[in-house]
């Protein structure tokens, strides 16, 4: 089996920044990378650094270029790192690609943090695109869900 890991960025990501002081988080390296070398998985892997920003910054244009590249991935299954903000937004714009498993994760508290929620995430997408059928998913807070299904408790952040 094989999967390609994209980044897009979001929480997941996000590190103190390397600048002295500085208060702010920045994207940086992958995430999944750290937690993949923590795995030592048995199935081969590619990580796509494609974006680095907040969802909230993700604009149209993004979403094509994550379109393209995703259409043109030999790779079948995809697990996408999102910010939480606008996940959904992505996964409806993907939602015609119908020849892959694409599954899209994220953290409300960066990987870096020991009370992260990453994980977990990124661990329930890896099993999920496993036994999945073709389509856009979102996995969070231990659970997957057809990406049209999911719905977000604004107040505490929660999908289900």
């Amino acid at each position: 089996m094989h999967i390609t890991f994209i980044q897009t960025g979001g929480t997941i990501d996000k590190d103190y920044p390397k600048s002295t002081k500085g208060w702010a988080f920045e994207i940086a390296d992958a995430a999944v990378l750290r937690l993949l070398e923590k795995l030592k998985p048995s199935f081969t892997y590619e990580v796509l650094p494609l974006l680095k920003k907040d969802s909230l910054e993700i604009t149209t244009e993004d979403r094509q270029l994550l379109y393209d590249t995703i259409k043109n991935l030999k790779s079948n299954k995809v697990i996408i790192t999102h910010g939480t903000d606008t996940m959904r937004e992505t996964a409806n714009f993907l939602h015609s690609i119908t020849d892959k498993i694409i599954v899209i994760t994220g953290a409300m508290r960066p990987e870096r943090f020991s009370n992260s929620d990453a994980a977990m995430n990124v661990g329930v997408a890896i099993g999920a695109v496993n036994v999945l059928t073709q389509g856009v998913y979102i996995a969070m807070h231990g659970q997957v869900l057809p990406y049209h299904k999911v719905q977000r408790n604004l107040l505490n952040g929660q999908y289900f």
